[in-house]
C-alpha cells in the first residue's frame, strides 16, 4: 500500500463542476493526489479493471484515465459529486440500455464495494436519503418542525387538504429533467388551489404542504460535524427562481439545531448534506428538505465561509471511521 501522502482521492464529477473544481484547488494546496473522472467517460477516457476471490484484498484493481491512475487499495477518499452514467447513443436502444446498465453495475459495483476510503457521500446512501416523504418522517421523528404536509394522487384529498390551510404549496417529489415544446422548464415550488385540482393528480403521486410564514430561508451546508448556516434574505416563495434577487448573511444556528443536523445525517450515513430551513418571525425554524449532495459553491464567495476547504480537510484525512 502507498505512504499516506501518495494516496489518491477519487473525485466523480461531470465535466464542468465549478465546485468541484474548488475543493480540487484546496486538495493540490495540501499537496494530497486526485483521480478525477466522470463515469460517462467509460471507454477511451475510463477504464476499470478489478479482480475478486485471487487475492489478499476482498477487490484489487485500478482506475485510469488519460493522464492518471488509482489503485483501488490505496484510495483514501472518495468525492461522489455530480457523476453522470453513460447513455451510449451511438448503440441502438436494446444495447445502450444493456451497456449503460453494465457499466452502472460494473464501474459502480466495483467502487461500491471498497470499504476502506471515505464516502462523501456513498451514492448509496445518498439515494436512500433522497426520498421526500422519508425525510419528513425522519425529521419529525428527530424533532424538527415539519409543515403539515400530503402526498397523494386522490383528488379529493387533494382539494381537502388545501382547503383546510391558508395556503398550500406544490412542489415536485424529484427534480427530473423537462421539456416542454423543446423549451427546458423546472418545477419550482409554487401555490396551489382546490380549483386546480383536477382528476390528473390520479396520474401520479404529488407532494402538498401548507406555506411557512416565512421572513427567510436558511441554507445550511454540514461537512463532517462543521456546520455552515446561510441566511438567504428574499421576497420569492421559492428562492431558486431568481439568484440576483437574494441577499446572504453568515447565520448562527441554535445548539440543538445543530446537533439534530448531525444527528439526521448520522441517520442516514451521511458525512455531509445541504438542508433547507424557513425560519418564521417568532424565530422558529422549519424543516423543509435535505439534498444530500446539494449545491454549495456559490455561497462561498457570497459569505466568506471556507466550505470548499472544509471539504478537502475531509477528504485528505480519508478512510471510513
Amino acid at each position: 500500500m502507498a505512504g499516506t501522502e501518495e494516496r489518491p482521492v477519487l473525485v466523480a464529477t461531470e465535466a464542468d463542476d465549478i465546485t468541484a473544481d474548488m475543493v480540487i484547488t484546496e486538495l493540490n494546496r495540501r499537496d494530497v493526489p486526485v483521480v478525477r473522472f466522470n463515469p460517462a467517460d467509460i471507454g477511451a477516457d475510463l477504464t476499470v479493471s478489478a479482480r475478486f476471490g485471487t487475492c489478499p484484498a476482498p477487490v484489487v484493481g485500478q482506475v485510469r484515465t488519460p493522464s492518471r491512475t488509482a489503485d483501488l487499495t490505496d484510495v483514501r477518499s472518495v468525492y461522489w459529486r455530480r457523476p453522470e452514467w453513460p447513455a451510449f447513443p451511438h448503440l441502438s436502444d436494446h444495447d445502450a440500455r444493456f451497456a449503460a446498465a453494465q457499466a452502472r453495475y460494473g464501474l459502480g459495483g466495483t467502487l461500491y464495494a471498497l470499504d476502506g476510503p471515505l464516502w462523501v457521500n456513498h451514492p448509496l446512501f445518498n439515494t436512500a436519503a433522497d426520498y421526500k416523504p422519508t425525510q419528513l418522517a425522519v425529521a419529525q421523528r428527530l424533532g424538527f418542525t415539519v409543515p403539515p404536509t400530503l402526498v397523494t394522487n386522490d383528488p379529493a384529498e387533494a382539494r381537502a387538504f388545501i382547503a383546510s390551510h391558508n395556503q398550500v404549496i406544490y412542489k415536485t417529489l424529484r427534480w427530473t429533467p423537462y421539456e416542454r415544446d423543446g423549451i427546458r422548464v423546472t418545477g419550482w415550488a409554487d401555490l396551489v388551489t382546490a380549483d386546480e385540482i383536477d382528476d390528473s393528480v390520479r396520474v401520479t403521486p404529488h407532494l402538498f404542504q401548507a406555506r411557512v410564514d416565512k421572513v427567510a430561508d436558511l441554507r445550511v451546508l454540514v461537512v463532517g460535524r462543521q456546520v455552515f448556516a446561510v441566511r438567504i434574505g428574499s421576497d420569492l416563495l421559492d428562492w431558486r427562481k431568481d439568484y440576483s434577487a437574494l441577499s446572504y448573511t453568515v447565520a448562527k444556528l441554535p445548539d440543538r439545531m445543530d446537533r439534530a443536523l448531525l444527528t439526521y445525517l448520522d441517520h442516514f450515513h451521511l458525512v455531509s448534506g445541504s438542508f433547507d430551513l424557513a425560519l418564521d418571525g417568532a424565530g422558529n425554524h422549519w424543516w423543509l428538505e435535505l439534498n444530500p449532495n446539494g449545491q454549495w459553491g456559490w455561497l462561498e464567495p457570497k459569505t466568506g465561509l471556507e466550505m470548499s476547504a472544509a471539504f478537502a480537510e475531509l477528504l485528505t484525512q480519508g478512510d471510513s471511521p
